[in-house]
C-alpha cells in the first residue's frame, strides 16, 4: 500500500505550500490580472486613473494591418522553427542513439545550447550571420548582395529562426534520445535478426515508436516559439528590417514599453495567451488522435 505524507495540523501544511503559492500568485496571477484590467480600460489623459471602455482596445487592435501582419510572420516564425528543430534534433538523436565513434562526448555537447539564455543566442548569430564577416559572408563574396538580414526582410527571418532552432535542438534532443534508449534492445535485435538495416529500422520501428514524443515536443517548441523569441529577435534584428520580423511577443512588447501603449499591448497580451490556447487545444484534438502510448 502506497504511503501518503500527512500533517497533523491543516497550519504546518499552509506554511510549507505559501512560498509557492505566493510566486504564482506574484508572477502569474497578479500579472494576468493587471493584463486583464489595462485591455479593457484606457488611461485618462494626464493621469487620473483608467476609464472602462469594454472592447475598444481589441477592436483597435483587430483593425490594425500590421497587427495582422505581425500575427501571420509569427504562425510562419513558429512552423519553420517547429520543423527545423525536431528535424535536425531527431537526426543528432538517432545517430546518437547508435553509438557511434564519439557519441559520448557529442551527448554532451549537444544539451550545452540550452543553457544559453536567448539574448547571448541572438548575439552570437548576429555576428555568425553577419553579410560582411560572418559565416554566409562567403555567400557575398561569389553573388554581391546575395545575403544580408540588416536589408532584406527574408534573410533577416530565416537568421531569427536559425538562431531561435539551434537553442532549442539541445531541448529536444534530450527528449529524443530518452525516447530512444527507452526502446527495449529486444525489438532492434529482432528487426536486426530479420534482415532490417540500420535505416529501415529507424524508419519502421524507431520512428514511430517515437509518437508521444514527438506530439510532447510539437506542443512545447509551438508555445516557446510564440513566448520566447523576444530575446533573439530583440538583439539580432529589432524587429526590422522595415518590421520583417516584428512577431507578436516582440510587438506586444514595443508598442507597451517603447509606444507607452498600455492598454493596447495588454490587449495584445491577451490575443497571444488566448491564440497560444487555441493552438494547443488543437494539436490535442486532431494530432493526438494518431498517437499511441501502447
Amino acid at each position: 500500500m502506497e504511503k501518503r505524507a500527512t500533517f497533523s495540523s491543516t497550519t504546518v501544511g499552509l506554511l510549507y505550500a505559501a512560498p509557492v503559492l505566493l510566486l504564482i500568485f506574484v508572477f502569474f496571477y497578479w500579472p494576468a490580472g493587471q493584463a486583464l484590467f489595462w485591455a479593457f480600460t484606457l488611461e485618462r489623459p494626464w493621469g487620473g486613473g483608467n476609464q472602462f471602455v469594454g472592447f475598444q482596445n481589441f477592436r483597435h487592435l483587430f483593425a490594425d494591418a500590421v497587427y495582422w501582419n505581425a500575427v501571420i510572420r509569427s504562425l510562419v516564425f513558429a512552423l519553420a522553427s517547429t520543423a527545423l528543430t525536431m528535424f535536425v534534433s531527431l537526426v543528432l538523436a538517432l545517430l546518437v542513439d547508435r553509438e557511434l565513434a564519439g557519441s559520448r562526448f557529442y551527448r554532451s555537447v549537444l544539451v550545452w545550447p540550452y543553457a544559453i539564455a536567448a539574448p547571448a543566442v541572438g548575439l552570437a548569430f548576429s555576428f555568425i550571420m553577419a553579410p560582411q564577416a560572418g559565416l554566409l559572408s562567403a555567400l557575398n563574396d561569389i553573388w554581391p548582395g546575395i545575403w544580408n538580414p540588416a536589408f532584406s526582410g527574408r534573410d533577416a527571418m530565416i537568421a531569427v529562426i536559425l538562431a531561435f532552432s539551434w537553442k532549442y535542438i539541445a531541448y529536444n534532443f534530450i527528449f529524443f534520445l530518452a525516447a530512444l534508449q527507452s526502446i527495449p534492445n529486444n525489438l532492434t535485435e529482432a528487426a536486426a535478426m530479420d534482415g532490417a538495416g540500420p535505416m529501415r529500422r529507424m524508419v519502421d520501428m524507431k520512428v514511430p515508436l517515437l509518437m508521444p514524443t514527438f506530439f510532447f515536443l510539437l506542443v512545447i517548441n509551438i508555445t516557446e516559439s510564440f513566448q520566447d523569441s523576444f530575446g533573439i529577435v530583440d538583439i539580432m534584428t529589432g524587429g526590422g528590417p522595415a518590421r520583417s520580423t516584428e512577431l507578436m511577443v516582440y510587438k506586444l512588447y514595443f508598442d507597451g514599453f517603447r509606444g507607452l501603449d498600455y492598454s493596447g499591448a495588454a490587449a495584445q497580451s491577451i490575443v497571444l495567451m488566448l491564440l497560444v490556447v487555441v493552438l494547443t487545444i488543437v494539436q490535442f484534438r486532431f494530432i493526438e488522435r494518431r498517437v499511441h502510448y501502447k
